[in-house]
């Protein structure tokens, strides 16, 4: 008879401590992602006050977990000049976060590698305004492009490019 309660008794413990490493393990990770997302820095973006697609991106930034501050302005190119955008890289918003410059539609992974790889550049960009780019879309139409760095010699070189083939990424 006792060994029929102490085995009850164990199941009854065994469940209970499941239950709680379950919840604390809930727990940990509600609040790693949510750390994650709030130690995003603050992106502040330079944007022609007429330029539609200039919203869809910062949406897209929003929905990554960035808070952004929309500053528009009538005078951007004067920014990309004073922030060292390369002439030929140059897109229609230029964008600061934790030092960076970031021009065009870029992807918030790419942001996201850039702040945690920290490399010695002073910016990637999109340039141009390539079809389904974050801001750009247009249903399933999507053209390839490629993730520019930069540095503050105006020197340029691939961060990454995407190749669309049916709709597919490829990295």
């Amino acid at each position: 008879m006792m060994k029929v309660i102490f085995s009850r008794v164990h199941r009854y413990i065994k469940l209970i401590v499941s239950c709680w490493v379950a919840i604390a393990a809930v727990m940990v990770l509600t609040t790693t992602s949510a750390r994650a997302s709030s130690e995003l820095p603050e992106i502040t973006i330079y944007r022609d006050p007429s330029c539609s697609c200039c919203s869809g991106w910062i949406e897209h930034l929003e929905a990554q977990g960035f808070q952004t501050n929309n500053v528009p302005t009538p005078d951007v190119d004067s920014l990309k000049q004073q922030y060292g955008v390369p002439d030929q890289l140059t897109s229609c918003h230029t964008a600061i976060v934790d030092g960076y410059v970031v021009e065009g539609h870029v992807p918030a992974e790419e942001i996201k590698r850039l702040l945690a790889e920290q490399p010695t550049v002073t910016g990637i960009t999109v340039p141009g305004m390539p079809v389904g780019t974050p801001g750009m879309e247009s249903g399933d139409e999507r053209e390839s492009y490629t993730v520019f760095s930069f540095d503050k010699q105006r020197n340029s070189e691939v961060f990454n490019h995407y190749s669309f083939y049916s709709g597919s990424h490829i990295d």
